[in-house]
């Protein structure tokens, strides 16, 4: 399989394909669970707690926040102090403390509590950047974006997609080479990849399906 020729302009297709057919159960339960009514500023403060941050411990740290607040106005009220206390584990607990206590004032006192649906409104917030705009804007408002974790990020190098060294470079790397067809379902297809096969350290190759279109086959680290 891994000698098989393919021109590099079918690469993305393919690749997009394959996962389609591999995830098709786990993608329709993926797909079924964002048709919920999503809220987007749970999905805003939940991707600035993420960062450097284990998806395990993040999922722990927004259901301990959010059993105690749902909205700006709440999270602005909460001492600063107390929520350094609720994020501790999220590592870099005060400056996230700071950062999303400033994100709640402004949505609050710039747009009446509201998170905005635009690039650059999001942008504008301090705190907030490309990687984490999109993902709202992905799962939040539903726009044609291509969300970027650290799952898509680094599959997309090994692949070979792309050759990038941050979350915010891949996303304009993979509006550049990837068809539009697949941007809504991107970051889903290769979120479960990442947890699934190919995991950062020692991934299984064995059982991708993604083999002959790898670059990096058989590696151990992240990159």
């Amino acid at each position: 399989m891994k000698n098989k020729i393919l021109s590099k302009e079918n690469i993305p297709e393919k690749i997009m394909k394959t996962l389609k057919k591999f995830y098709s159960k786990e993608r329709r339960t993926t797909l079924n669970r964002m048709r919920k009514k999503p809220n987007a500023f749970k999905i805003l403060i939940s991707c600035l707690l993420s960062l450097r941050t284990k998806d395990e411990t993040t999922e722990k740290i927004v259901k301990k926040l959010f059993s105690l607040v749902s909205k700006p106005e709440e999270l602005a009220k909460v001492p600063l102090k107390k929520l350094e206390k609720i994020i501790y584990s999220s590592g870099y607990y005060r400056n996230k403390a700071k950062t999303i206590k400033n994100v709640a004032k402004v949505i609050i006192n710039k747009y009446k509590g509201k998170v905005p649906s635009t690039k650059e409104e999001l942008l504008s917030i301090k705190g907030v950047g490309p990687k984490t705009a999109n993902i709202v804007l992905g799962f939040a408002f539903n726009k044609l974006v291509i969300p970027v974790d650290t799952n898509v990020h680094r599959i997309a190098n090994r692949l070979g997609l792309i050759k990038t060294k941050t979350p915010e470079k891949t996303i304009v790397a993979l509006e550049k080479v990837m068809p539009k067809k697949y941007w809504k379902e991107l970051n889903s297809l290769f979120v479960l990849h990442g947890k699934k096969i190919c995991v950062p350290v020692s991934p299984k190759c064995s059982v991708c399906p993604l083999d002959e279109y790898c670059k990096k086959v058989g590696v151990t680290k992240k990159r």
